[in-house]
């Protein structure tokens, strides 16, 4: 079998980051065993640390984590490869995320180093034009170190016609937004979310069935669970650690199951996957699984297998989920990559 439907791409820290990649690799994808076939580097770019994808063209984009940041795109061929279409601007420090619109028309991205959140237009044929706005997040956190000002780490599109959600480190904060679709303008709808002081929330995970979300706080190891309404409110539930591990944790990914039974948040620090389940009111701990690593940075759910990529181990681990538990296992060995950073199924 094959196709783009078994080929995975994993962006990863180049020397411009301290890491040593090349660029993004493209792997073949084994649906039944889960087993990853890594065909090297598909496109040499600098630090592509986040990765997303065109909702309906064969098109991918990358942010360039640079003091200037940039934001790539590549025609993606059925064998993985990739022929670029352009580079723009994000307009901000240290771009770390990015995804695109439900429509796609837009894409967003997140400016880590300035706290800044950028819209650009994407045309028919998926090429990112020269931004049309750019949101400055103002104001900082608790911890002096990390949190000194804005860090915008995460856009997540409402997948119905609800909100943008920027989720900053920096701020303790989710913000809000309307996108004016003509101008490709950010309106912001206040007020902005205010999590507990020092959690550092990092990235947001939606719940399949649009009534609530989680945010993974990368300072203070944290879930906080909430409800989130038609018109993009979000309503704290309550509060969980997210490893019951000694150390230091720091919280990376996370995402809900494509069933809605559970939730995933990968630790780094502590090199686990907590596994919890969505049946109460609050996350409830049902496992918390070694992967081999000490700094799983992203995983993606992809079919019955989740893949963990550990960035400073240089390695992608491959994990059965077991369907009734939830629980991941290791399937055969690591598959060298080195630092991987995102991995897009």
């Amino acid at each position: 079998m094959t196709g783009q439907g078994t080929i995975v791409h994993v962006g990863g820290y180049t020397e411009h980051s301290g890491g040593r990649a090349t660029g993004i690799v493209a792997a073949r994808r084994d649906p039944d065993s889960g087993e990853l076939t890594p065909l090297g580097t598909v496109a040499v770019t600098p630090s592509p640390s986040f990765l997303a994808r065109h909702p309906a063209l064969p098109v991918l984009y990358a942010v360039n984590e640079l003091s200037t940041g940039e934001v790539s795109a590549w025609r993606v061929a059925p064998d993985g490869g990739l022929t670029p279409l352009g580079v723009q601007l994000s307009g901000g420090v240290e771009p770390c995320h990015l995804a695109v619109a439900p429509d796609g028309r837009h894409l967003f991205v997140a400016n880590y180093g300035d706290g800044s959140v950028a819209v650009l237009p994407l045309d028919p044929q998926g090429m990112p034009g020269e931004r049309t706005d750019l949101v400055q997040h103002e104001g900082h956190g608790a911890d002096p170190q990390r949190q000194d000002r804005a860090h915008a780490h995460m856009v997540s599109p409402d997948p119905g016609r609800g909100p943008l959600l920027a989720v900053d480190l920096g701020t303790d904060s989710v913000y809000r937004y309307d996108l004016d679709a003509a101008t490709g303008r950010l309106v912001p709808r206040a007020p902005r979310v205010r999590t507990h002081a020092g959690t550092g929330p990092r990235h947001l995970a939606r719940h399949p069935d649009g009534g609530s979300c989680y945010l993974a706080g990368e300072l203070d190891a944290s879930v906080t669970a909430y409800e989130l309404t038609a018109d993009g409110t979000l309503h704290q539930r309550g509060r969980v650690e997210a490893s019951e591990r000694t150390g230091h944790v720091q919280p990376s990914e996370i995402a809900v199951g494509p069933d809605g039974r559970f939730l995933y948040v990968a630790n780094r620090g502590v090199g686990t996957v907590s596994v919890f389940s969505l049946a109460g009111q609050l996350p409830e701990l049902v496992a918390e699984v070694d992967t081999g690593g000490e700094w799983p940075r992203h995983f993606a759910l992809i079919g019955p297998h989740l893949y963990v990529a550990d960035e400073r181990a240089d390695m992608v681990r491959v994990f059965r989920v077991d369907p009734a538990t939830g629980v991941p296992a290791p399937v055969g060995e690591p598959v060298p990559l080195p630092s991987p950073t995102c991995v897009l199924p």
